[in-house]
């Protein structure tokens, strides 16, 4: 039963508290620690704008950075963007764990696969589950290193971590750490939703897949037609307003920084704030979810006792 027809209501509704009629809007910026522009934006839009977490890309050269953000401001929401791929020639990263311990997750060149569709499937036809297991753990523990605490776990490029057996020791994962795990692919939201956990009611968006042509009009429509229940945003903003300098000059095009200006410009603008007013709109970040996930599982290990030697 679609999830705003539902005699009670729509289930993350009820699960998080609100009234049966709300309409919640699960705001996150990805790609946090990508690079330095991306950081300052996120770190923005969070704090003068309209979202209200980010997910943290530990492998990125641009992590420390954000890493110190966040310690600058720990008021800020964020989660672990777990990514396998590494989509930027001119900005290089490898896994966190050694090579010669993942090397299922490396292509023929020795470097991680890019996003593009084939180089995601090479990638998940030869990927073995115990090399993902320890990449992840690299890349949750890097931030457990620092003392900070994350919410939830969600994937880059990766919807649901792309097989099955990679989303379920995610959820392993999540549940040993005290986080939630984004889900949005229909069978692992029926799954998630029979446990009495928290997940979207009316699907996903990535703000890569929004027409950049007239992008606050097309927002705004959203916005005016959310229905009740829970729907999530990845959007990725950054400062950039050109091409990276260092990407390539090999005739590919580098546009991907006008997704991310005109998602910064729109998350920061008096508009949105307006819009969400105006359509009664109340925007979440993901710590509602992950105490609702913490409160279905029961204890675990505080994430404080994760890596306590280690120093910070």
């Amino acid at each position: 039963m679609p999830a705003a027809t539902a005699p009670n209501g729509p289930a993350a509704n009820r699960l998080l508290g609100h009234p049966p009629t709300a309409r919640l809007l699960l705001l996150n910026c990805d790609d946090f620690g990508l690079d330095e522009s991306v950081n300052l934006a996120v770190v923005e839009a969070v704090q003068r704008g309209i979202a209200a977490s980010c997910s943290l890309m530990t492998p990125c050269p641009g992590a420390p950075h954000a890493l110190r953000l966040l310690r600058r401001h720990p008021e800020i929401p964020f989660g672990v963007h777990l990514t396998l791929v590494c989509e930027a020639p001119h900005l290089r990263w490898g896994p966190l764990a050694a090579r010669d311990r993942v090397p299922t997750l490396l292509d023929a060149t020795g470097e991680l696969y890019a996003p593009t569709p084939a180089g995601r499937a090479a990638l998940l036809a030869r990927a073995q589950l115990e090399d993902v297991e320890r990449e992840f753990r690299a890349q949750i523990d890097a931030v457990a290193a620092t003392g900070l605490a994350p919410t939830h776990l969600d994937f880059h490029c990766l919807a649901d971590g792309g097989r099955e057996d990679i989303l379920d020791l995610t959820l392993a994962l999540g549940a040993e750490y005290g986080l939630a795990v984004r889900v949005w692919l229909p069978p692992a939201l029926a799954r998630m939703r029979e446990r009495g956990l928290p997940v979207v009611d009316h699907g996903f968006l990535d703000s890569f897949a929004v027409p950049l042509e007239d992008k606050p009009a097309h927002y705004a429509r959203l916005l005016a037609g959310l229905p009740p229940g829970l729907t999530e945003w990845a959007v990725h903003p950054s400062l950039a307003t050109g091409p990276n300098p260092r990407a390539p000059e090999d005739g590919r095009p580098d546009d991907g920084w006008q997704v991310r200006r005109t998602d910064y410009e729109f998350l920061v603008s008096p508009e949105a704030r307006r819009l969400l007013a105006e359509h009664e709109v109340t925007v979440l970040g993901y710590r509602p979810l992950q105490e609702a996930w913490q409160g279905a599982r029961g204890p675990v290990t505080p994430w404080s006792d994760k890596a306590p030697d280690v120093p910070r």
